[in-house]
């Protein structure tokens, strides 16, 4: 059995759009935040930042922690290959500090081809995952959560 694993990701939106990374697998594109695992002695605001310039190549300043959310493999869609997967994420707010024409990544995920901004309206017309933070974010609901095992 895999560690419980540590994430962190930036919820970055300007204008009333959310940055995202853009990804494809077998079923097509799909859009994640930016983020990912913390690395031991690392604290999560500088997982946050570490990772947004690998995904996103922009310096970002890390504020208030937003939503916490548990991702427990087997017990979702991916269950097949993940289902030793216990995840939890800390989304954090998070601002763009070195705003540039193009977005130049320096460490991409494998699955990442691009980075889009989307509008919040329209969250709903792709595939992002957790999916339960559509709704949330259409609704503007900022204040700290715990949101639990959601997909």
């Amino acid at each position: 059995m895999k560690p419980i694993r540590n994430s962190a990701k930036a919820i970055i939106i300007e204008n009333d759009q959310l940055l995202l990374t853009k990804n494809e697998d077998q079923e097509g594109h799909f859009y994640i935040f930016p983020g990912g695992g913390q690395e031991k002695f690392e604290e999560l605001k500088d997982t946050v930042i570490r990772e947004c310039l690998e995904e996103i190549g922009c310096q970002v300043s890390v504020k208030d922690i937003v939503y916490i959310r548990e991702y427990i493999g087997r017990n979702h869609e991916f269950a097949d290959w993940d289902q030793d997967v216990h995840q939890v994420e800390f989304y954090f707010e998070c601002e763009i500090l070195n705003k540039a024409d193009a977005f130049k990544p320096t460490n991409p995920d494998d699955t990442q081809i691009g980075i889009e901004w989307i509008d919040i309206d329209k969250l709903n017309e792709i595939r992002l995952y957790p999916q339960g933070l559509t709704g949330i974010l259409r609704n503007k609901v900022t204040k700290p959560s715990y949101l639990g095992d959601i997909n």
